[in-house]
C-alpha cells in the first residue's frame, strides 16, 4: 500500500512548512517535495490524500490507559469496562501504554498483555507497564526485571502509587529496589525501563522520588510521575523533578491549559512534560476521610479535546502542545520510530482541519483508521 499526503502543513512536531509525506505500508519513506506524476507514469496503485487547508501531525501517544478497565474502589459494580479500538482512534491516538490501577487481584497482568496484543492486531501500537499500585507489585514472570527483559510489550513498571491512601504505603527503599529492577531490565532489553508513578493527593507529594535521586544511584530519567495537577504545591514539586531530569505527566481534564501555563511560567522543563488521558480509568472522588463519594470514567477523547483547547483558548504554539503528546512521550518511554514525522518512522499520522483542528484522517502504522471524519476500522466485537 502506497499513500501520498500532499499539500499539508507539516508539524513534526516542529513546523516544516507545506510539504508532502509518502509512506509505503507502515513506514514513512519521504517527507518533502514529491512528484506524484512519477507514480502515475508507473501506473502504481497510490492512495492520494489532498491535505490542502489541513495540518499533518504525528499520531498521539497516550502513556497511561486502562486497557482492561480500572476502578472498583466502590465495590465490584464500579469496575470500569475494557476500552474499545474506536474510542482510541477517534481521539487521534495511535499508540497506547496500558496499566493496571488499584486492583491487582481481579485484574491480571496476563489479561492486560492479551488486551494489548489484541489492540495491536486490530491496528494500533501498544505497550504495557508491569505492576499496579502496590509494592511488591504483580508481574507476569514473578520479577519486574524479568518482565521487562522477556515480555516484548513491557517497557517499565507502573502505575506504582505514592502519596495516596490506596497505595501499599511502601518505604523509600522498597520503591528504590523496584525502580532499580525496572531500570536494569531496560538496560538488558534496550527498553525504557521507567517506573511510572501514580501520585495521589497526600502531603508527601513527590518527596519519595526526590529522596531516590538524593540517596540512591537512580537516573532521574527513569522516574515518570503522573496525576501531577492535584494542587499547585504538587505541580511545583513536579516542576522541580522535571528540572532534575525526571519526566512528569498531566492527566488531561478541563483545566489542562491552565496547568500547562503554570508549569511553563514556573520554568518547568517542557521537554520533560507529557499529557495522558487515563482512559477507561475510574475517576473517584473521596472526602477528607478517604471515603468514596463519587465515581466517573475517564475518556481517551479528553486528551484530544485538551490539546485543541490549549491551542485555541490558551494560545499556546501548536508545535509546543503537540510535543506533549508525541515527541516528549516517545522520549520518556524510549519508543523507537514514533513521535515525529521523518523517514523510517512508523506511519502514525493525523490530518487535521487547519481552522477547527477536527480530525479528518487517522493512519496507524500506515493503516487508514479514520477517513473523512468517519471511523472505518473498528474493534473485532464493535
Amino acid at each position: 500500500m502506497i499513500t501520498l499526503i500532499k499539500n499539508g502543513e507539516i508539524y513534526s512536531p516542529e513546523y516544516l512548512g507545506r510539504q508532502s509525506i509518502l509512506f509505503i505500508n507502515n513506514k514513512i519513506v519521504k517527507v518533502g517535495d514529491i512528484d506524484e506524476s512519477k507514480f502515475l507514469d508507473l501506473e502504481l496503485n497510490v492512495q492520494i490524500i489532498d491535505a490542502t487547508d489541513c495540518i499533518v501531525t504525528p499520531g498521539f501517544i497516550d502513556p497511561h490507559v486502562h486497557l482492561i478497565g480500572g476502578g472498583g474502589e466502590g465495590g465490584f459494580s464500579t469496575r470500569t469496562p475494557e476500552i474499545q479500538l474506536s474510542d482510541i482512534v477517534k481521539s487521534g491516538i495511535t499508540t497506547v501504554v496500558g496499566c493496571l490501577g488499584t486492583d491487582g487481584t481481579t485484574r491480571h497482568m496476563t489479561s492486560l498483555l492479551a488486551k494489548a496484543r489484541g489492540l495491536e492486531e486490530e491496528g494500533i501500537s501498544t505497550f504495557i507497564y508491569t505492576g499496579n499500585y502496590h509494592v511488591p507489585t504483580p508481574t507476569i514472570t514473578s520479577s519486574v526485571k524479568d518482565d521487562v527483559i522477556l515480555i516484548d510489550k513491557v517497557i517499565g513498571a507502573g502505575e506504582i502509587a505514592i502519596s495516596d491512601s490506596r497505595s501499599a504505603q511502601p518505604s523509600v527503599h522498597e520503591i528504590a529496589k523496584l525502580v532499580a529492577e525496572a531500570r536494569i531490565g531496560g538496560l538488558l532489553s534496550n527498553k525504557a525501563g521507567v517506573t511510572h508513578f501514580h501520585v495521589g493527593p497526600g502531603r508527601r507529594k513527590l518527596s519519595f522520588l526526590h529522596t531516590l535521586l538524593e540517596d540512591y544511584e537512580i537516573p532521574a530519567s527513569k522516574l515518570y510521575a503522573t496525576h501531577i495537577t492535584r494542587s499547585k504545591e504538587l505541580i511545583e514539586d513536579a516542576i522541580t523533578l522535571s528540572q532534575k531530569g525526571g519526566f512528569v505527566d498531566i492527566t488531561a481534564d478541563e483545566e489542562t491549559g491552565e496547568w500547562i501555563k503554570y508549569f511553563k511560567e514556573k520554568n518547568g522543563d517542557l521537554n520533560q512534560l507529557t499529557l495522558s488521558s487515563d482512559g477507561n480509568g475510574s475517576l473517584p472522588k473521596f472526602d477528607s476521610d478517604g471515603e468514596l463519594i463519587g465515581l466517573g470514567v475517564a475518556s481517551p477523547y479528553t486528551l484530544y479535546e485538551q490539546v485543541v483547547m490549549a491551542v485555541k483558548k490558551y494560545n499556546f504554539p501548536f508545535e509546543e502542545v503537540l510535543s506533549l503528546v508525541t515527541r516528549n512521550t516517545a522520549n520518556a518511554l524510549c519508543i523507537q520510530h514514533k513521535g515525529s514525522l521523518k523517514e523510517d518512522n512508523d506511519a502514525d499520522i493525523l490530518v487535521l482541519d487547519k481552522d477547527s483542528l477536527e480530525i479528518n484522517h487517522v493512519f496507524a502504522k500506515g493503516r487508514h483508521m479514520v477517513k473523512n471524519q468517519e471511523i472505518i476500522v473498528k474493534g473485532t466485537f464493535e
